[in-house]
């Protein structure tokens, strides 16, 4: 399949005539990496500097007020019973703070990630130190218990998360 999709992950993600069980070979994940900021698409004049015009192009600012649907609808609805305890202890230990909003617009599509994914498919996930290491733990959640051989692995960014990559148990 040689196609772009545009928009939110999850609604192409969750749409199983597109993306049935088991069909992807190769995830590379770069979410936004709730850094608390706006960013803006700058552009050049023809000369190559550096021109005035610019256009918002996405807030990376998360909040509860925002998240708490998506967070409960996630709860009452995953099927990973696993993934939807760790999301409930990382809400009783960060409550409503903007990293629980992350992590609740992150779980559903690690989950859905997980679903589309072969059994010999590869995860690359690049984060940053913000949230880091609560979404490598949703991550691991998620994959931990994949089936897969022991040269399969989940690749997390060796940077951010500062260890080797993950392995799936085999």
């Amino acid at each position: 399949m040689n196609r772009l999709y545009f928009g939110d992950n999850l609604k192409w993600l969750s749409d199983r005539k597109e993306f049935p069980d088991a069909n992807v070979d190769l995830v590379y994940l770069d979410p936004p990496f709730n850094s608390n900021a706006d960013y803006n698409v700058l552009f050049r004049e023809p000369s190559g500097q550096v021109s005035q015009a610019q256009f918002h192009a996405f807030t990376d600012t998360w909040s509860w007020a925002d998240a708490a649907e998506t967070y409960h609808q996630f709860i009452d609805n995953c099927p990973n019973v696993a993934v939807v305890e760790m999301m409930e202890a990382f809400h009783s230990f960060l409550k409503n703070s903007p990293v629980m909003a992350y992590l609740a617009m992150m779980a559903p599509r690690l989950v859905e990630l997980h679903r589309v994914l072969k059994e010999t498919g590869s995860l690359y996930l690049h984060s940053d130190p913000t949230a880091s290491q609560s979404l490598e733990a949703d991550a691991r959640c998620n994959f931990w218990e994949h089936k897969l051989s022991k040269r399969d692995r989940m690749e997390a960014n060796e940077r951010a998360f500062g260890g080797p990559p993950m392995e799936r148990r085999p």
